[in-house]
């Protein structure tokens, strides 16, 4: 990877940054670039890209905007399969003509890249191209999330809300002006791509034509797309035009063809979050009638009207899973439970009332989706719930959300369920978010 734009003068530039970035933590040969040359760090600098000996395969540029074209030409003649244009001055801010320049050159050429305007590419344990010090980053896991995003700083701020839930990403995209390489292309790459189970994007607007061709290909893609659209305002959609360039469109009339064509909007960041982990565990999709597993009757109350705002349903339960609920639970337990749904097993239940009332509301044809939501500090639960319950929703294959408090006492209760891929919310907004997630991304 050639890097240019490197100061042998300010260790803070965002060349350098990301130079050093990759040079000293990821597995990829790092060339540093600048017209002057000499030596940083006991490192050759090389005054042209076509100075570095071999083959190059992707180039960051970050140097003034007027001098991109020049640059873009230097990696097309040298060969270089691509490059992310992290620099900004373009279009978003009325430069059109060198922007458009950039984008016939390398039309003609084949040669792709990301940006202008953007961070780049953030692919785990690979390359950071970020021009934000390592340090400061909060680095999710290797996982099976792939999210595009127009904004840099919307798509750092959700690896930070992804890395808090435990959620994984196979990689993070900043597009920027997305003069070459738009969501259309990512979505056929993701798609491609077998690493990714689940297709995020923010996104701000489309050219002219372009949310067509896009909505199209979502509903042909193979896996779950799941999309956070900004610009919904009058003042949103004037921001829109200013940071990336981009033309917010009729929101309402956006939001309408994402329903037809099987593409799952989220209203928010966090329901983003939400979607992304559900559906990173489960392809099943649900009508919405979820049964309701609480040891707090106040966490089935609010469990139940989120659902309800969601328009989802929670139904009763048939006769002959009561009748075997009755049997099941300990003695003196089932005189003081409620065994209605949402079932309020009270702070008096322990593992084995638990896993009995879930694994008979995972047999009932009237529930299509468990939600437990679990008080850890209950005297009757152990270390081990999120392993037993994960171990029937494994038998029963009725899909499993669970809600643990987000805390590090906790933490080998959320592992049980999360190694054995049951998605656990920090809240209990957030697991409805969650089996809200399985009946918005429907297939058409």
């Amino acid at each position: 990877m050639a890097v240019i734009g490197v100061s042998t003068s300010q260790d803070n530039h965002p060349a350098n940054v990301i130079y050093n970035k990759n040079h000293l933590r990821y597995p990829v040969k790092t060339f540093p670039v600048n017209p002057k040359g000499g030596i940083l760090n006991r490192e050759t600098v090389y005054p042209s890209v076509e100075s570095i000996p071999g083959e190059v395969d992707m180039a960051v540029i970050a140097v003034r905007a007027e001098y991109v074209p020049g640059v873009v030409e230097q990696c097309i003649k040298k060969g270089v399969k691509g490059a992310v244009i992290v620099s900004g001055g373009f279009s978003e801010t009325g430069n059109h003509d060198i922007q458009q320049r950039v984008m016939e050159m390398a039309a003609e050429a084949a040669f792709p890249f990301v940006g202008p305007n953007c961070l780049g590419i953030y692919s785990p344990d690979r390359v950071d191209t970020f021009f934000l010090p390592g340090e400061r980053l909060i680095r999710p896991q290797k996982g099976n999330i792939g999210f595009v995003s127009q904004s840099g700083g919307v798509l750092v701020d959700q690896m930070v809300k992804f890395s808090s839930q435990g959620i994984g990403v196979s990689m993070g995209i900043s597009i920027g002006n997305k003069a070459m390489i738009r969501e259309t292309e990512m979505l056929d790459y993701f798609d491609r791509d077998l690493e990714t189970k689940v297709i995020a994007f923010y996104i701000e607007g489309f050219g002219k034509g372009e949310g067509r061709k896009f909505i199209r290909r979502a509903e042909q893609c193979s896996k779950p797309v799941v999309i956070l659209k900004a610009g919904k305002s009058r003042k949103g959609s004037q921001a829109v035009s200013s940071h990336t360039a981009s033309l917010a469109g009729n929101y309402r009339v956006f939001s309408e063809i994402m329903k037809q064509h099987c593409v799952a909007e989220a209203d928010n960041e966090y329901e983003l979050t939400s979607f992304c982990e559900s559906l990173s565990c489960y392809s099943t999709t649900i009508n919405g009638r979820v049964g309701i597993i609480s040891l707090s009757g106040g966490h089935g109350v609010l469990a139940a009207d989120t659902c309800e705002r969601y328009g989802m349903s929670i139904p009763a339960l048939e006769p002959a899973t009561l009748a075997a609920l009755k049997g099941k639970l300990r003695k003196g337990l089932a005189d003081i439970i409620s065994l209605n749904n949402p079932v309020d097993l009270t702070g008096s239940a322990v593992d084995d009332d638990i896993v009995a009332v879930t694994r008979h509301l995972s047999r009932d044809k009237n529930i299509e989706c468990i939600l437990a939501l679990l008080l850890p500090y209950s005297p009757g639960v152990s270390a081990d719930i999120g392993a037993k319950l994960s171990q029937v929703a494994r038998n029963e294959g009725k899909p499993m959300i669970a809600y643990v408090p987000n805390e590090d006492k906790y933490k080998i209760i959320i592992e049980g369920f999360e190694l054995n891929n049951i998605p656990v919310a920090s809240s209990v907004k957030g697991a409805v978010m969650m089996a809200n997630a399985l009946k918005r991304c429907r297939p058409c």
